[in-house]
């Protein structure tokens, strides 16, 4: 039997049903889209209520919708590091997603899915380096104006055709 490097449970995401908070020192919106053009990721990056960062990723037209959302958590999570935040300020921040799906993964300890332990480690991460990360799931398309700000940007990831992939694991099996 091969061994995991996985998670352990206990280092689990902090998931906030139905619930925004604006009160953080960063929010991250992050979106994904797939169309007949391709598949993308989009992540909006603001600082109190200024857009701090927008990030946009291409992933393989084989990936699903699901991939490309679960990757802009990731990228959103690997960018948290890059940004300018004062040592002795709170290191809180916030991540919005309408991918429920992604949401019941990450509650999901028995789930082992490629991107969703990369979450999970890249929480771990952060939260040893004195980081305070939430996930909250938002509803699509009722005018949030972050996430309709990273629905933009996956949506234009995923029309630049003959972009480089920033993203080309292909699952196994669908899902």
């Amino acid at each position: 039997m091969e061994l995991k490097n996985w998670s352990h449970p206990t280092d689990a995401v902090k998931i906030i049903e139905g619930k925004e908070n604006n009160e953080r020192t960063i929010q991250l919106y992050t979106n994904g889209s797939k169309s007949e053009h391709g598949v993308g990721s989009g992540v909006a990056i603001f600082a109190g209520n200024e857009l701090a960062a927008q990030l946009k990723f291409n992933l393989d037209k084989k990936s699903s919708n699901n991939r490309a959302e679960q990757l802009a958590i990731l990228k959103a999570l690997e960018a948290i590091v890059t940004l300018d935040i004062t040592e002795n300020g709170p290191r809180t921040a916030a991540i919005s997603t309408d991918s429920r799906i992604t949401t019941d993964f990450l509650k999901n300890i028995n789930n082992h899915k490629f991107v969703i332990e990369e979450i999970r480690k890249k929480v771990s991460i952060l939260e040893t380096a004195n980081w305070t990360i939430e996930l909250s799931r938002v509803k699509a398309h009722v005018g949030t104006h972050g996430n309709e700000a990273a629905d933009q940007l996956a949506n234009g990831a995923a029309q630049n055709r003959g972009a480089t992939i920033s993203y080309n694991k292909i699952p196994k099996g669908t899902w």
